[in-house]
């Protein structure tokens, strides 16, 4: 059994998410103590809930201490099964972190799979549907498998009601690691905002503040399509194509913050991952980190990215997956880039 001190590094839910996940990959047990016990809400909440539910769904596990607040598990998982699943979150809570836990297995799962969420697509430490839809499934794409994301429905805080379609479809063999170490050349940039519920000027200031600060104007500053009963929300969303990766950066607007300053904070990011060399930004590098293992391990394969940072939650995860594959991080900080290696172990 894999004991685990969910109070270590960053100390929030992405150890038991990765846990989980790698958890039914290996058929590894996992016992977990001190669940974000540093938060201001320690233990499991309906969203961490969820996804120890939605990992035990699809792959039978036995579950012990699977309850609100609970700082403690026990999770012994069976073979994966491949399937149609659907997976809820009553509230705003993210779906897309449910995702986040069942997509590696059903991964490496013997047949396609179709999984419907519904919850919070768009929320604030969480990776929204768009980032997930042009930056990461791309890159699963290039690991020889598929992941095909449809959003039925956006589902901001405080209301959810979310939808979300998910097609995963497993490698025909093993997953083939590959080096992404430069973006390559720029290809095109766009600007889009999401604010339902809210009056049109909000959404449009954003944009033109943004436009403004990074020289973006008309087809580049888009409003997008939402439903008036999708929120309120306000998710800005910024999006760079590159040679060899998609990034999106997202800010989200608050009633304390004007549409200026929720548009400056995020061209303040933009900008910090342009004068980088980096081919991926922050949050992308945590979510390759887990992907790459897999391939190394399954391809028997070194691997290797650059990022613009190396956060907390990505040592945090690093650390975590180290403890369920035989893969090693090696990590170098730069000025220009941070370099990430993965090897066989």
């Amino acid at each position: 059994m894999i004991e685990l001190d969910g109070s270590q590094g960053e100390g929030g839910g992405q150890i038991l998410r990765t846990s989980l996940a790698l958890s039914v990959v290996t058929g590894q047990p996992l016992a977990i103590e001190k669940i974000r016990a540093g938060r201001a809400k320690p233990g499991l909440m309906r969203q961490h809930l969820a996804c120890v539910n939605a990992a035990a769904a699809i792959s039978g596990a036995q579950v012990e201490g699977a309850e609100l607040g609970s700082q403690s598990l026990r999770f012994k998982p069976g073979a994966v099964r491949a399937g149609e699943y659907r997976f809820a979150i009553s509230g705003a809570g993210s779906c897309m972190l449910v995702l986040q836990t069942v997509l590696p297995p059903l991964l490496l799962a013997g047949a396609q799979s179709r999984v419907h969420l519904s919850g919070g697509t768009h929320n604030p430490m969480a990776p929204p549907f768009h980032f997930l839809e042009r930056a990461f499934a791309p890159l699963v794409r290039r690991l020889g498998a598929d992941l095909q994301l449809t959003l039925r429905r956006c589902g901001f805080y405080p209301a959810g009601g979310g939808e979300v379609e998910a097609v995963i479809v497993p490698a025909a063999g093993p997953l083939q690691p590959f080096d992404l170490t430069a973006r390559g050349a720029h290809r095109a940039g766009h600007a889009e905002c999401l604010a339902p519920g809210l009056p049109r000027h909000v959404p449009t200031r954003e944009l033109d503040t943004l436009g403004g600060a990074m020289g973006w104007s008309g087809e580049q500053l888009r409003l997008g399509a939402v439903r008036q009963n999708e929120g309120p929300g306000n998710a800005l969303m910024a999006t760079l194509a590159y040679e060899h990766v998609t990034e999106v950066f997202t800010a989200f607007g608050e009633k304390s913050t004007s549409a200026e300053q929720v548009a400056h904070g995020l061209a303040k990011e933009l900008r910090a991952f342009q004068k980088s060399e980096a081919a991926v930004g922050p949050h992308l590098a945590d979510q390759l980190a887990l992907l790459q293992a897999l391939a190394a391990w399954q391809g028997r394969k070194a691997c290797a990215f650059t990022c613009s940072e190396v956060t907390e939650h990505t040592r945090t995860n690093c650390a975590v997956i180290e403890r369920f594959l035989p893969v090693r991080f090696a990590i170098a900080e730069g000025r220009d880039a941070c370099g990430v290696q993965i090897s066989p172990a």
